[in-house]
Protein backbone atom coordinates (compact mmCIF):
# COMPACT_ATOMS: atom_id res chain seq x y z
CA UNK A 1 0.00 0.00 0.00
CA UNK A 2 1.64 3.45 -1.14
CA UNK A 3 0.62 6.73 0.28
CA UNK A 4 0.01 8.44 -3.31
CA UNK A 5 0.02 6.57 -6.81
CA UNK A 6 1.11 8.76 -10.05
CA UNK A 7 -1.42 8.11 -12.71
CA UNK A 8 -0.30 9.07 -16.13
CA UNK A 9 -2.03 8.13 -19.49
CA UNK A 10 0.02 8.37 -22.49
CA UNK A 11 -0.55 8.32 -26.45
CA UNK A 12 1.89 7.84 -28.76
CA UNK A 13 4.50 10.48 -27.10
CA UNK A 14 7.87 8.07 -26.19
CA UNK A 15 10.05 10.40 -25.91
CA UNK A 16 8.08 13.02 -23.83
CA UNK A 17 6.85 9.74 -22.15
CA UNK A 18 10.15 8.70 -21.01
CA UNK A 19 11.61 12.65 -19.86
CA UNK A 20 8.35 12.57 -17.81
CA UNK A 21 9.34 9.31 -15.99
CA UNK A 22 13.25 10.73 -15.12
CA UNK A 23 11.34 13.90 -13.46
CA UNK A 24 9.59 11.00 -11.54
CA UNK A 25 12.89 8.89 -10.94
CA UNK A 26 14.50 12.70 -9.35
CA UNK A 27 11.54 13.16 -6.58
CA UNK A 28 12.68 13.62 -3.57
CA UNK A 29 9.83 11.64 -1.60
CA UNK A 30 11.69 9.11 -2.50
CA UNK A 31 10.91 6.37 -5.35
CA UNK A 32 10.09 3.60 -3.02
CA UNK A 33 7.28 5.38 -1.54
CA UNK A 34 5.10 6.01 -4.59
CA UNK A 35 4.14 3.75 -7.53
CA UNK A 36 3.39 4.96 -11.26
CA UNK A 37 0.72 3.33 -13.06
CA UNK A 38 1.37 4.62 -17.09
CA UNK A 39 -1.57 3.57 -19.10
CA UNK A 40 -0.58 3.34 -22.63
CA UNK A 41 -3.85 4.02 -24.99
CA UNK A 42 -3.68 2.41 -27.72
CA UNK A 43 0.19 3.83 -28.72
CA UNK A 44 2.03 2.33 -31.54
CA UNK A 45 5.48 4.22 -31.69
CA UNK A 46 7.06 1.58 -29.18
CA UNK A 47 5.87 2.99 -26.08
CA UNK A 48 3.97 -0.80 -25.14
CA UNK A 49 7.35 -2.21 -25.17
CA UNK A 50 9.26 0.39 -23.45
CA UNK A 51 6.74 -0.05 -20.80
CA UNK A 52 7.11 -3.75 -20.41
CA UNK A 53 10.42 -3.86 -20.46
CA UNK A 54 11.64 -0.69 -18.64
CA UNK A 55 14.51 -0.24 -16.40
CA UNK A 56 13.84 2.24 -13.30
CA UNK A 57 14.16 2.78 -10.08
CA UNK A 58 10.15 3.66 -10.26
CA UNK A 59 7.40 1.15 -9.02
CA UNK A 60 6.19 1.41 -12.56
CA UNK A 61 2.78 -0.61 -13.10
CA UNK A 62 1.86 -0.37 -17.44
CA UNK A 63 -1.60 -0.80 -18.43
CA UNK A 64 -1.62 -1.12 -21.68
CA UNK A 65 -5.21 -0.95 -23.85
CA UNK A 66 -6.92 -0.22 -27.13
CA UNK A 67 -7.22 3.16 -27.91
CA UNK A 68 -10.26 4.02 -26.19
CA UNK A 69 -9.63 7.62 -25.14
CA UNK A 70 -8.13 9.89 -22.20
CA UNK A 71 -11.28 9.45 -19.74
CA UNK A 72 -11.15 5.49 -20.13
CA UNK A 73 -7.12 5.77 -19.82
CA UNK A 74 -7.43 7.26 -16.03
CA UNK A 75 -10.02 5.13 -15.11
CA UNK A 76 -8.00 2.13 -15.65
CA UNK A 77 -5.32 3.80 -13.95
CA UNK A 78 -7.02 5.03 -10.28
CA UNK A 79 -8.37 1.32 -10.83
CA UNK A 80 -5.09 -0.41 -10.61
CA UNK A 81 -3.60 2.54 -8.21
CA UNK A 82 -2.85 1.03 -4.80
CA UNK A 83 -1.98 4.68 -3.76
CA UNK A 84 -4.67 6.24 -0.76
CA UNK A 85 -4.02 9.53 -2.80
CA UNK A 86 -4.01 9.69 -6.56
CA UNK A 87 -1.91 12.55 -8.86
CA UNK A 88 -2.91 12.95 -12.27
CA UNK A 89 -0.03 14.20 -14.36
CA UNK A 90 0.06 13.82 -18.11
CA UNK A 91 2.53 12.51 -20.69
CA UNK A 92 3.56 16.11 -21.67
CA UNK A 93 4.05 17.76 -17.60
CA UNK A 94 7.28 17.40 -16.50
CA UNK A 95 7.65 16.92 -12.73
CA UNK A 96 9.96 18.85 -10.62
CA UNK A 97 11.87 17.00 -7.74
CA UNK A 98 9.32 18.12 -5.22
CA UNK A 99 5.94 17.94 -7.49
CA UNK A 100 4.85 14.50 -4.89
CA UNK A 101 5.78 16.18 -1.48
CA UNK A 102 4.41 19.63 -2.52
CA UNK A 103 1.02 17.86 -3.44
CA UNK A 104 0.62 15.55 -0.06
CA UNK A 105 2.01 18.68 2.18
CA UNK A 106 -0.78 20.41 1.12
CA UNK A 107 -3.12 17.54 2.01
CA UNK A 108 -1.96 17.37 5.19
CA UNK A 109 -2.33 21.08 6.26
CA UNK A 110 -6.11 20.53 5.21
CA UNK A 111 -6.33 17.38 7.50
CA UNK A 112 -5.94 14.86 4.66
CA UNK A 113 -9.51 15.88 4.28
CA UNK A 114 -12.35 16.64 1.73
CA UNK A 115 -9.96 18.20 -1.32
CA UNK A 116 -8.75 18.79 -4.33
CA UNK A 117 -5.15 20.07 -4.91
CA UNK A 118 -4.56 21.75 -8.49
CA UNK A 119 -1.20 22.21 -9.00
CA UNK A 120 0.22 24.61 -11.98
CA UNK A 121 1.41 23.22 -15.84
CA UNK A 122 4.06 26.07 -16.19
CA UNK A 123 5.95 27.41 -19.02
CA UNK A 124 9.02 25.99 -19.77
CA UNK A 125 12.03 28.17 -21.08
CA UNK A 126 13.54 25.10 -22.93
CA UNK A 127 10.63 24.47 -25.60
CA UNK A 128 9.75 26.49 -28.41
CA UNK A 129 5.92 26.21 -28.52
CA UNK A 130 3.11 26.92 -31.43
CA UNK A 131 1.96 30.34 -30.96
CA UNK A 132 -1.56 29.37 -30.48
CA UNK A 133 -0.65 26.78 -27.63
CA UNK A 134 1.68 29.36 -26.19
CA UNK A 135 -1.68 31.72 -26.46
CA UNK A 136 -3.44 28.74 -24.46
CA UNK A 137 -0.37 28.83 -21.73
CA UNK A 138 -0.25 32.50 -21.41
CA UNK A 139 -4.55 32.24 -20.18
CA UNK A 140 -3.20 29.65 -17.67
CA UNK A 141 -1.11 31.43 -16.23
CA UNK A 142 -3.13 34.25 -16.10
CA UNK A 143 -5.60 32.14 -13.99
CA UNK A 144 -2.73 31.03 -11.66
CA UNK A 145 -1.78 34.81 -11.15
CA UNK A 146 -5.40 35.78 -10.29
CA UNK A 147 -5.71 32.63 -7.39
CA UNK A 148 -2.18 33.84 -5.89
CA UNK A 149 -3.49 37.67 -5.87
CA UNK A 150 -6.34 36.18 -4.06
CA UNK A 151 -8.53 37.72 -6.73
CA UNK A 152 -10.81 34.44 -6.32
CA UNK A 153 -10.50 31.03 -5.70
CA UNK A 154 -9.77 27.69 -7.20
CA UNK A 155 -13.14 26.05 -8.14
CA UNK A 156 -13.88 22.82 -10.26
CA UNK A 157 -13.76 24.94 -13.31
CA UNK A 158 -9.82 24.85 -12.77
CA UNK A 159 -9.64 21.40 -12.30
CA UNK A 160 -6.56 20.05 -14.97
CA UNK A 161 -5.71 16.89 -14.88
CA UNK A 162 -2.26 17.66 -16.02
CA UNK A 163 -1.00 18.06 -12.45
CA UNK A 164 -3.83 17.27 -9.88
CA UNK A 165 -4.43 14.85 -6.98
CA UNK A 166 -6.73 13.80 -4.61
CA UNK A 167 -7.75 10.48 -2.36
CA UNK A 168 -8.63 7.66 -4.65
CA UNK A 169 -11.67 7.33 -2.76
CA UNK A 170 -13.61 9.73 -4.12
CA UNK A 171 -12.80 9.09 -7.46
CA UNK A 172 -14.33 5.48 -6.57
CA UNK A 173 -17.37 7.50 -4.87
CA UNK A 174 -17.66 9.77 -8.21
CA UNK A 175 -17.82 6.86 -10.23
CA UNK A 176 -14.30 8.38 -12.24
CA UNK A 177 -14.14 9.94 -15.56
CA UNK A 178 -17.07 9.55 -18.03
CA UNK A 179 -15.57 8.08 -21.17
CA UNK A 180 -18.54 9.64 -23.49
CA UNK A 181 -16.28 12.96 -23.22
CA UNK A 182 -13.49 13.18 -25.27
CA UNK A 183 -12.99 16.47 -24.26
CA UNK A 184 -13.81 18.16 -20.61
CA UNK A 185 -14.00 14.83 -19.06
CA UNK A 186 -11.84 16.48 -16.28
CA UNK A 187 -14.23 19.43 -15.38
CA UNK A 188 -17.31 17.11 -15.89
CA UNK A 189 -15.91 14.99 -12.89
CA UNK A 190 -14.49 18.21 -11.13
CA UNK A 191 -18.28 19.10 -10.99
CA UNK A 192 -19.42 16.07 -9.51
CA UNK A 193 -16.46 15.89 -6.80
CA UNK A 194 -17.81 19.86 -6.06
CA UNK A 195 -21.49 18.23 -5.86
CA UNK A 196 -19.85 15.82 -3.45
CA UNK A 197 -18.54 18.83 -0.96
CA UNK A 198 -14.93 18.50 -2.03
CA UNK A 199 -13.09 21.99 -2.04
CA UNK A 200 -10.48 22.89 -4.54
CA UNK A 201 -7.08 24.13 -3.52
CA UNK A 202 -4.50 25.93 -5.87
CA UNK A 203 -1.32 25.25 -4.48
CA UNK A 204 1.63 27.23 -6.87
CA UNK A 205 4.64 25.20 -5.47
CA UNK A 206 3.58 21.95 -6.51
CA UNK A 207 4.85 22.97 -10.27
CA UNK A 208 4.86 20.69 -13.30
CA UNK A 209 6.29 22.23 -16.57
CA UNK A 210 3.87 21.75 -19.89
CA UNK A 211 5.69 20.70 -22.89
CA UNK A 212 2.01 21.41 -24.87
CA UNK A 213 2.15 20.53 -28.42
CA UNK A 214 -0.97 20.05 -30.42
CA UNK A 215 -1.75 21.29 -34.19
CA UNK A 216 -4.02 24.25 -35.09
CA UNK A 217 -6.77 22.24 -35.82
CA UNK A 218 -6.45 20.57 -32.71
CA UNK A 219 -6.54 23.45 -30.70
CA UNK A 220 -9.11 25.49 -32.83
CA UNK A 221 -11.59 22.21 -32.31
CA UNK A 222 -10.80 22.24 -28.62
CA UNK A 223 -12.63 25.60 -28.27
CA UNK A 224 -15.81 23.88 -30.22
CA UNK A 225 -16.21 21.01 -27.98
CA UNK A 226 -15.19 23.27 -24.61
CA UNK A 227 -18.37 25.48 -25.44
CA UNK A 228 -20.24 22.43 -26.68
CA UNK A 229 -20.11 20.40 -23.06
CA UNK A 230 -20.35 23.73 -20.88
CA UNK A 231 -24.13 23.25 -22.55
CA UNK A 232 -24.61 19.37 -21.84
CA UNK A 233 -23.12 20.10 -18.54
CA UNK A 234 -26.00 22.53 -17.82
CA UNK A 235 -28.80 21.11 -19.37
CA UNK A 236 -27.90 17.42 -18.69
CA UNK A 237 -25.93 16.89 -16.46
CA UNK A 238 -27.31 19.40 -13.66
CA UNK A 239 -24.76 22.42 -13.53
CA UNK A 240 -28.16 24.66 -13.43
CA UNK A 241 -25.63 27.70 -12.40
CA UNK A 242 -23.06 27.47 -15.32
CA UNK A 243 -24.47 28.81 -18.79
CA UNK A 244 -25.60 31.66 -17.09
CA UNK A 245 -22.22 32.63 -15.75
CA UNK A 246 -20.89 32.18 -18.65
CA UNK A 247 -22.96 34.31 -21.17
CA UNK A 248 -22.59 36.91 -18.24
CA UNK A 249 -18.86 36.53 -18.97
CA UNK A 250 -19.53 37.12 -22.57
CA UNK A 251 -20.56 40.56 -21.89
CA UNK A 252 -17.18 41.09 -20.24
CA UNK A 253 -15.02 40.18 -23.37
CA UNK A 254 -13.44 42.56 -25.54
CA UNK A 255 -15.57 44.46 -27.91
CA UNK A 256 -13.65 42.97 -30.78
CA UNK A 257 -14.90 39.21 -29.48
CA UNK A 258 -18.27 40.35 -29.09
CA UNK A 259 -18.03 41.82 -32.89
CA UNK A 260 -17.01 38.80 -34.06
CA UNK A 261 -19.31 36.49 -32.36
CA UNK A 262 -21.93 38.27 -33.11
CA UNK A 263 -21.08 38.36 -37.13
CA UNK A 264 -20.28 35.06 -37.25
CA UNK A 265 -21.84 32.24 -34.91
CA UNK A 266 -24.13 30.06 -35.81
CA UNK A 267 -22.88 30.56 -39.40
CA UNK A 268 -20.27 27.82 -40.01
CA UNK A 269 -18.62 28.81 -43.53
CA UNK A 270 -18.11 32.49 -41.57
CA UNK A 271 -16.50 31.42 -38.42
CA UNK A 272 -14.20 29.18 -41.04
CA UNK A 273 -13.53 32.31 -43.24
CA UNK A 274 -12.63 34.57 -40.21
CA UNK A 275 -10.77 31.97 -38.15
CA UNK A 276 -8.45 31.91 -41.38
CA UNK A 277 -8.10 35.29 -41.69
CA UNK A 278 -7.06 36.22 -37.29
CA UNK A 279 -4.74 32.90 -38.72
CA UNK A 280 -2.97 34.87 -41.24
CA UNK A 281 -2.99 37.99 -39.12
CA UNK A 282 -1.48 36.03 -36.18
CA UNK A 283 1.36 34.40 -38.47
CA UNK A 284 1.83 38.20 -39.95
CA UNK A 285 2.10 40.19 -36.48
CA UNK A 286 4.74 37.43 -34.74
CA UNK A 287 6.71 37.31 -37.95
CA UNK A 288 7.26 41.56 -37.56
CA UNK A 289 7.49 41.76 -33.70
CA UNK A 290 4.14 41.92 -32.54
CA UNK A 291 3.53 39.43 -29.88
CA UNK A 292 0.48 41.29 -28.56
CA UNK A 293 -1.25 41.59 -31.55
CA UNK A 294 -0.61 37.76 -32.67
CA UNK A 295 -1.72 36.83 -29.24
CA UNK A 296 -4.91 39.39 -29.76
CA UNK A 297 -5.86 37.69 -32.80
CA UNK A 298 -5.57 34.08 -31.17
CA UNK A 299 -7.84 34.81 -28.16
CA UNK A 300 -9.98 35.84 -31.07
CA UNK A 301 -10.19 32.72 -32.70
CA UNK A 302 -10.33 30.99 -29.53
CA UNK A 303 -13.27 32.75 -28.25
CA UNK A 304 -15.10 32.66 -31.45
CA UNK A 305 -14.44 28.76 -32.05
CA UNK A 306 -15.99 28.46 -28.11
CA UNK A 307 -18.69 30.61 -27.93
CA UNK A 308 -20.07 29.24 -32.07
CA UNK A 309 -19.49 25.90 -29.88
CA UNK A 310 -22.20 26.69 -27.65
CA UNK A 311 -24.36 27.91 -30.12
CA UNK A 312 -24.17 25.15 -32.19
CA UNK A 313 -25.10 22.84 -29.12
CA UNK A 314 -28.27 25.77 -28.14
CA UNK A 315 -29.48 25.02 -31.70
CA UNK A 316 -28.41 27.95 -33.51
CA UNK A 317 -27.26 32.06 -33.27
CA UNK A 318 -31.27 32.87 -32.95
CA UNK A 319 -30.99 30.77 -29.04
CA UNK A 320 -27.62 31.86 -28.38
CA UNK A 321 -28.14 35.41 -28.19
CA UNK A 322 -31.85 35.16 -26.89
CA UNK A 323 -30.43 33.37 -23.67
CA UNK A 324 -27.03 35.88 -23.53
CA UNK A 325 -29.41 39.34 -23.58
CA UNK A 326 -31.62 37.66 -20.81
CA UNK A 327 -28.60 37.23 -18.93
CA UNK A 328 -27.52 40.62 -19.27
CA UNK A 329 -30.78 42.04 -18.71
CA UNK A 330 -30.53 40.01 -15.28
Amino acid sequence: MYKISVVLPTYNRLDRLQKVLSGLEKQDYGTNHFEVVVVSDGSQDGTNEYLQNAETPLNLSPVIQENQGVAVARNKGYQKAQGEYILFIDDDVYPTPNLITEHLAMHAEHGEGDVVVVGPMLTPDDFDMAPWVRWEQAMLVKQYDSMLNKEWEATARQFYTGNTSLKRKFLVDAGGFDPSFRRAEDVELAYRLDDMGLKFIFHFDAVGYHYADRSFNSWMNIASAYGKNDVIFTYQRGEDWLLPVILKEYWGRHIFVRALTQLAIGRPKIVDLITQMLKFLSTLFGAIGLKKGAQFAYSGIFNLRYFHGIAEELGGRDQFFELAIKEKNN
